[in-house]
C-alpha cells in the first residue's frame, strides 16, 4: 500500500499537469511580446499544456519581475526577461524588490534585435548628424519617448546623449506601443525602440529613420545608416529577450525548458516568423545566458553611472 501511495503522489506531481503562465513585462505588440508568443505556441505543443501569456506592464518592467520573483518555483510561472530588466533596472532603481542574480534562474536566451533612432514626421531633422547639431544649439529642446524608465529604450537614449554630448528630454511610456504612437502623433520628437517596432513605420514613411544600433545595416532598413556611419562611434545596442523562472525551480524542470526552447529556436518556421519581425534567434545553454546577464549587468551599470540616470 505504501508503494502505491508513493506512486500516486509522484504521478500527481508530474510536470506539467496544468496550464503554464508566461509573464511578459510589456503590453501586447512589441518585440518582447512577439518573441514570447512565438515560443509559447511551440512550447505548449511540446509540453501538451497551454502556455498562457500574461502581459504585466509598468514601472520599467519591475512590476512583472517582482511578481515572478514571488511566484511559486513550481514550473508554472515563466518570465520573458528583457535585457533592461535584469541588467539596467537594478542600477537605475535601487528600490526594486528583486535581485537579478538571486531571484531568478536563467533558462535560455530567446531572441535579440537592434535598436533604431527615429524622428517624428514634423521633427526639424532628417539625419543623426542634423539632430546632434540642432540638439547642441538648443539643449533640452528635443524629446524622446521610451518604453519605460530603466528599460533599454531609455538607456539607449542616455548612451546616445553621453556619446554625442547632447541633452535630450526623456519621456517614458508603459511599453513600446504607446511610445511609438507618441512619435507618430508628433507628441515627441524622437524615439529609441526596437527594429521590430520602428521598421514598419519607417518603411511606410510615417517616421524618419536616423540610425540603427547594429554594426551593419539591417536588411529590413537598408537605407538607414548605422550609428558608426552616422559618425557616432561605439553606439552599438543589441536588445535581447530571455526566459527565466523563479529561484528554487527544480533543475529537472529548468533543463526540460532549456532543451525545448533550444529545439524550438532551431525550427525553420520559428526562425522565419521571428526574422520577419527583425528578430534573431539566440537560444543558448543555461550557463551562456547567465554569463550574458552578468556581462551586460556590468556594461550597463557603467552607462547608468556615467549618465547619472538613477531614479532612486
Amino acid at each position: 500500500m505504501l508503494t502505491t501511495g508513493v506512486g500516486a503522489a509522484c504521478a500527481a506531481d508530474v510536470w506539467p499537469s496544468r496550464p503554464i503562465k508566461l509573464v511578459v513585462p510589456f503590453p501586447p505588440g512589441g518585440a518582447a511580446d512577439i518573441s514570447a508568443r512565438v515560443f509559447a505556441d511551440k512550447l505548449g505543443e511540446a509540453l501538451k499544456q497551454t502556455v498562457v501569456i500574461e502581459n504585466k506592464a509598468g514601472a520599467g518592467t519591475a512590476i512583472a519581475a517582482e511578481a515572478v520573483a514571488k511566484a511559486d518555483p513550481d514550473g508554472y510561472t515563466l518570465s520573458l526577461a528583457p535585457a533592461g530588466q535584469l541588467t539596467i533596472l537594478p542600477h537605475i532603481n535601487t528600490k526594486v524588490q528583486f535581485d537579478p542574480f538571486k531571484s531568478f534562474v536563467p533558462v535560455s536566451n530567446l531572441t535579440s534585435v537592434p535598436y533604431v533612432l527615429a524622428a517624428s514626421p514634423d521633427a526639424p531633422v532628417s539625419t543623426a548628424k542634423e539632430l546632434v547639431a540642432a540638439a547642441k544649439k538648443e539643449p533640452g529642446k528635443f524629446t524622446y519617448s521610451s518604453c519605460g524608465p530603466g528599460t533599454l529604450c531609455h538607456l539607449s537614449g542616455e548612451l546616445f546623449k553621453s556619446l554625442t554630448d547632447t541633452d535630450l528630454l526623456h519621456v517614458p511610456f508603459k511599453g513600446s506601443a504607446p511610445a511609438v504612437n507618441a512619435l507618430l502623433g508628433n507628441q515627441v520628437n524622437l524615439s529609441f525602440d526596437t527594429l521590430t517596432m520602428l521598421a514598419p513605420q519607417i518603411r511606410d514613411g510615417k517616421v524618419k529613420g536616423l540610425l540603427v544600433t547594429s554594426r551593419e545595416r539591417s536588411p529590413q532598413l537598408p537605407n538607414v545608416p548605422t550609428a558608426a556611419e552616422a559618425g557616432i562611434k561605439d553606439f552599438v545596442v543589441d536588445s535581447w529577450f530571455g526566459l527565466v523562472v523563479p529561484a528554487g525551480t527544480p533543475d529537472a524542470i529548468v533543463d526540460r525548458l532549456n532543451a525545448e526552447v533550444v529545439r524550438i529556436g532551431a525550427l525553420p518556421d520559428v526562425k522565419e516568423r521571428l526574422e520577419a519581425q527583425g528578430l534573431s534567434v539566440t537560444t543558448s545553454t543555461r550557463e551562456a545566458f547567465a554569463q550574458t546577464i552578468r556581462e551586460d549587468h556590468v556594461r550597463w551599470g557603467k552607462v547608468v553611472d556615467a549618465a547619472g540616470a538613477k531614479l532612486y
